[in-house]
């Protein structure tokens, strides 16, 4: 890789550490895998960093990524998913958001794989269905009804009730 294109992935990588961290986090469910996710995520994306810079958009690619390399952990061993707390910043001192963001991340260990991550991809990520069913390698169909199925889960669960779709919307930003 030339120097230009080091320094490129160096800031590639800096300004979205956090934010992919978070993302893994959600898909593992644990501080130390996610952070272990996002590192093996960016090893990959150093080996192909000129396709993923010259790819329409490079978040979108990384995302594919991530969700590949997070399902890799789940065929060399099985992983018991736990939801711990969510990793420091962004987070606001109000008990009531900090409460509601808890019973929230830890329903969504109650999805299935696929729907947990199209529903972090879609609403924490800010994928539209497009680039989700993209990364996630299927249709625009699937995304749509999947995210429904996930949706209506996350409503029926005791802890959230019906303020499910407006948390995503309003505060999954500052997870």
């Amino acid at each position: 890789m030339k120097n230009a294109e080091a320094a490129e992935f160096h800031e590639f990588v800096t300004a979205r550490w956090s934010r992919l961290v978070r993302t893994a986090y959600l898909l593992t469910g644990h501080r130390h895998d996610a952070e272990d996710l996002a590192q093996n995520t960016l090893v990959q994306v150093y080996q192909g960093w000129g396709r993923v810079r010259m790819s329409e958009s490079p978040d979108a690619y990384v995302h594919k990524i991530m969700v590949r390399c997070n399902g890799h952990r789940f065929r060399k061993r099985r992983v018991a998913e736990r939801l711990g707390d969510p990793p420091e910043g962004g987070m606001s001192d109000a008990t009531d958001q900090v409460a509601q963001r808890h019973a929230l991340v830890a329903a969504l260990q109650d999805l299935p794989r696929k729907q947990r991550a199209i529903v972090v991809l879609r609403f924490w990520s800010d994928l539209t269905e497009r680039e989700t069913a993209g990364v996630l390698g299927c249709s625009v169909g699937t995304v749509k009804s999947q995210t429904h199925r996930a949706l209506a889960r996350l409503r029926q669960h005791p802890a959230l009730g019906s303020t499910v779709h407006e948390e995503l919307m309003m505060g999954a930003r500052g997870l």
